[in-house]
């Protein structure tokens, strides 16, 4: 169903489950799959893709170009999964080619008021974006992760899976998976304990992950101290998704404890 009051583009691939409200502008090159709801004022334009059941609230803005001063009207896009609710005034660039031009946003993700997602960002699936969470440019924030209301998250940075970053947090520097991450600049807290438990992490692996992160972020010296981890600590999947983002993507440093030396 769509209000006659909507402008549809001619190039736009609407499916025909799609509801569409009031007054949205949808443009050409639009794709949007079966059974979403847009709710009236909504304005989506770009080469932008969105899958199904995505519910998109009033006066959301996706696919304007990126607030970039590089960027030139070269071709870029956003590509969004399925499942996922966008609620008011949530807004999202399309990429550069300095990021490989695509903006990206998995499945059953919830984007609350006034959120938004700069270009070139990956956000994977199951993530919650509280209030007036502000998302830089080249941002990853992978499965699972909570980031509470008013953050705002620098470009370039990473949030690993099941972390939590708390509100008014400016982050600063990547949040380890299964990290719990606040300040005023982002400071490492401890393990996201009531995430991990959520997620039915077994207490024996909760336990060992704690005896990790105790072990590893003792000091300053954060990867000597991976380097010397026992062999059966290194090999526990969970702990080894930590080393794995440790290691991977150095552009931000690594959120570590307050006052550690």
């Amino acid at each position: 169903m769509i209000h006659s009051s909507a402008i549809i583009h001619s190039d736009a691939k609407i499916s025909n489950k799609v509801e569409i409200g009031p007054y949205c502008v949808i443009g050409s090159g639009v794709k949007i799959d079966e059974n979403t709801k847009i709710h009236s004022h909504v304005n989506i334009i770009g080469n932008t893709t969105i899958g199904k059941n995505n519910e998109i609230f009033p006066f959301v803005s996706i696919g304007t170009d990126p607030q970039d001063l590089k960027y030139q009207g070269e071709t870029n896009s956003i590509i969004i999964g399925d499942d996922n609710k966008f609620r008011e005034y949530v807004n999202i660039n399309p990429g550069t080619t300095a990021g490989g031009a695509i903006t990206r946003l998995g499945n059953n993700n919830l984007l609350m008021v006034y959120c938004h997602v700069a270009h070139d960002c990956n956000l994977a699936n199951n993530i919650v974006l509280a209030n007036n969470v502000q998302v830089g440019g080249h941002v990853t924030i992978e499965d699972n992760a909570i980031i509470g209301g008013s953050c705002a998250i620098h470009q370039f940075s990473r949030i690993g899976q099941l972390a939590m970053v708390g509100g008014m947090t400016g982050v600063l520097s990547d949040v380890i998976p299964f990290g719990l991450s606040l300040g005023n600049r982002n400071n490492l807290v401890g393990l996201n304990l009531i995430g991990l438990r959520r997620a039915k992490i077994s207490n024996d692996n909760i336990k060992l992950l704690q005896k990790f992160y105790d072990i590893v972020f003792t000091n300053k010296n954060f990867r000597s101290n991976i380097d010397n981890l026992e062999k059966n600590m290194k090999e526990n999947k969970y702990i080894k998704t930590i080393i794995d983002f440790i290691n991977t993507d150095k552009k931000r440093p690594i959120s570590l404890p307050a006052n550690i030396k």
